[in-house]
């Protein structure tokens, strides 16, 4: 099983969960000098941070 399939697998075993629990959440890109940029997609279902609308 690859990692994509597990991590699929882990995100949708709650009772209420589904296919799109498991959508991807990141980028990730390579930068200068060899460094990884890690970027929130904008269309994740799920972002960091607080909520905007109980702000």
């Amino acid at each position: 099983m690859s990692h994509r399939d597990e991590r699929a697998d882990q995100l949708t075993t709650a009772p209420a969960a589904d296919e799109s629990d498991a959508d991807p959440r990141i980028e990730v890109s390579e930068g200068s000098e060899g460094r990884r940029r890690i970027d929130v997609r904008d269309d994740a279902k799920v972002r960091p941070g607080a909520d905007p609308e109980h702000r």
